[in-house]
């Protein structure tokens, strides 16, 4: 397989990473996308989540070793930050799966810590602050991923930097952030008023998109879910609400599972359940649909990848793969039918690191 930088005949997808929303211009554009965490079934931590975008995202399952260098003002060659940029050396290699070449959109490090960025309009990173180091919306994920080993170290780091927005073609990059660690904390990262807002603790292991966390968590709270049934009725459209809604009511019930195969089914059933069907229409932004759903075992580093229009889910382990500095960046272009199962060693390497 050849280097990868760009690929074409994808399908059409969500885009939960900020530059990607940036970089798209559309004249309306829909954002969903759905994260679940499954921290309480004793066997193994399993975080997973769906990206639904009307177009493709390019997506590329990347493997990053440490000692590589960033600099969080830049994406590709555009300088997104002119005055004091965050720079940094990677701490910790992940598995990533990036967006358009530019950013993170969803990722897993060796030390268990997991990223998901999502949409919500409601974002508002506030003024800039030169004197604080900066990292665009895009590579915020990545960020945590290079330098964190748990959720409350990624709460630490983010007190020393500061997001800034990306604005392209009159698109603004406005998402939130789901993160998770092999221990099963959680915490949800929002923006709002240029403040920023955590739900910090184990039980916070739904997110979608708007309204705010705050306003999703007490529509939750109006559901009666206390006897639940056949005939339980659940919001069925794709709204985030109903989704939020849907996604939290089934990860109430799953049993505990036996194995891995089980736990990573349970939670991808529910990331199935909360998908956008193919023309599926959103409000007045027309047609998109889920392009793929990935699920991370958090506690033994592997990850699992889904790609909507193929029959086959892949997984790499994250173990199995040199992340020591000088290590070459390897990639892997999921959207290849003949792709099924353990595909750690199927990576090639990259003719260059995306960011």
């Amino acid at each position: 397989m050849k280097a990868m930088n760009v690929f074409t005949g994808r399908r059409k997808a969500c885009l939960t990473a900020a530059l990607a929303v940036a970089l798209l211009p559309l004249q309306h554009t829909a954002h969903a996308c759905s994260r679940v965490l499954w921290n309480d079934n004793g066997f193994a931590v399993i975080a997973g989540r769906t990206m639904d975008w009307p177009e493709s995202t390019q997506p590329v399952l990347t493997v990053l070793p440490r000692g590589m260098k960033r600099d969080g003002g830049r994406a590709g060659e555009q300088t997104i930050v002119k005055d004091n940029p965050a720079r940094w050396t990677s701490k910790y290699g992940s598995i990533v799966t990036t967006v358009y070449g530019i950013g993170t959109a969803d990722g897993l490090n060796e030390r268990g810590l997991g990223v998901h960025m999502l949409y919500l309009s409601a974002t508002d990173f506030g003024p800039r602050d030169p004197a604080k180091p900066a990292v665009h919306a895009g590579l915020w994920s990545q960020f945590l991923l290079d330098n964190a080993a748990t959720v409350a170290e990624a709460l630490a780091l983010l007190e020393t930097v500061q997001v800034v927005m990306v604005e392209t073609h009159g698109h603004k990059a406005t998402v939130h952030l789901a993160i998770e660690d092999a221990s099963g904390d959680s915490a949800i990262i929002e923006f709002v008023n240029g403040k920023r807002v955590v739900h910090h603790g184990r039980e916070f292991r739904i997110m979608t998109n708007d309204p705010t966390y705050d306003e999703q968590l007490a529509l939750l709270k109006k559901q009666d879910f206390s006897k639940p049934s056949s005939d339980t009725p659940l919001p069925g459209n794709v709204k985030a609400t109903d989704r939020f809604q849907r996604a939290a009511y089934y990860s109430s019930m799953l049993p505990k599972p036996k194995n891995e195969r089980e736990a990573v089914a349970s939670v991808l059933a529910i990331a199935r359940n909360v998908s956008v069907p193919f023309g599926a229409p959103y409000k007045g932004f027309g047609i998109y649909n889920t392009e793929y759903r990935t699920v991370m075992n958090l506690t033994d580093k592997r990850y699992f990848f889904e790609l909507a229009t193929a029959p086959n889910v892949i997984w790499a382990d994250l173990r199995k793969f040199d992340l020591a500095p000088g290590s070459p960046v390897l990639v892997l272009d999921p959207d290849n039918i003949a792709l099924s199962g353990d595909v750690t060693g199927k990576f090639q390497r990259a003719s260059k690191a995306p960011f």
